[in-house]
């Protein structure tokens, strides 16, 4: 049975498929197509050759692309998708190409990335209110993931450090158990750390509390005390200190001019 879709339409899906799953249409669809590996290996024809689908890998069909994927012999494939239309709005963060493929390596950048996914899943399959507009923030996450990923040329593992950095800015944060986390020594994630950013680990985790902590004391109406704990400084006079260092005067001037 063929199910014709509205243009508007947005749908997705989760599959978890043999390896005699195959979809062939040779004049693609009117829509995009974005999928993203979970498990297993599926593949994706292009100009003839077979692209390789594994855990981490999103590929994106444009409009009209010819649509030639499946699962890879002697293996199963699980993978979530997604349909959207041309008429999406963020057409700056869509790719020139028919077929576009990328790999996010680490761990925490694929948990967003299905989380967006599984969002879409949802609201997708509920039809509530502003569902539409729900799917398009979630699919507009994944996009801004993919577009943060093709410009920015990082090495991956010092991606993966920043967002960690991020992540537990408010806790004791070791570089040993950083580079744990990346797979490599200590003394080689801090020599590639200053090369891919231009700052040292600990500065840059110093740089991202201060600059938590100015926008606190601008909003949030706290002490600078209250603060210089809510951002991840057990010592004040330590918080001070970077506090000059990163913004050019003491917590306590930085208040007096706000007023």
């Amino acid at each position: 049975m063929t199910l014709e879709y509205e243009f508007n339409e947005l749908f997705a899906g989760h599959y978890h498929e043999l390896d005699t799953y195959v979809v062939k249409r040779p004049l693609g669809r009117s829509d995009w197509l974005i999928m993203f590996t979970l498990a297993g290996e599926g593949y994706v024809q292009r100009d003839g050759e077979a692209q390789t689908c594994k855990a981490g890998d999103l590929i994106l069909l444009a409009p009209g692309s010819p649509h030639h994927y499946g699962t890879q012999p002697a293996h199963t494939w699980e993978f979530l998708w997604a349909h959207f239309p041309p008429i999406f709005t963020e057409t700056s963060l869509l790719p020139q190409e028919d077929q576009f493929y990328l790999t996010f390596e680490h761990e925490s950048i694929r948990d967003r990335v299905s989380q967006a996914f599984n969002r879409i899943l949802a609201d997708s399959r509920e039809r509530g209110e502003y569902w539409f507009e729900l799917c398009s923030s979630s699919l507009r996450e994944i996009l801004l993931l993919m577009a943060q990923k093709t410009r920015r040329k990082m090495d991956p593992r010092i991606e993966e450090v920043l967002h960690l950095l991020s992540r537990f800015m408010r806790e004791p944060i070791r570089i040993e158990d950083l580079a744990r986390s990346v797979g490599l020594s200590p003394s080689r994630l801090s020599h590639l750390f200053k090369a891919g950013t231009g700052y040292s680990i600990i500065d840059t985790l110093n740089r991202m509390r201060i600059q938590q902590a100015v926008l606190m004391l601008e909003h949030n109406g706290r002490s600078a005390s209250e603060v210089c704990y809510d951002v991840g400084f057990q010592n004040y006079n330590h918080f001070t200190n970077q506090f000059r260092k990163w913004h050019g005067m003491t917590p306590s001037t930085f208040m007096k001019n706000q007023r």
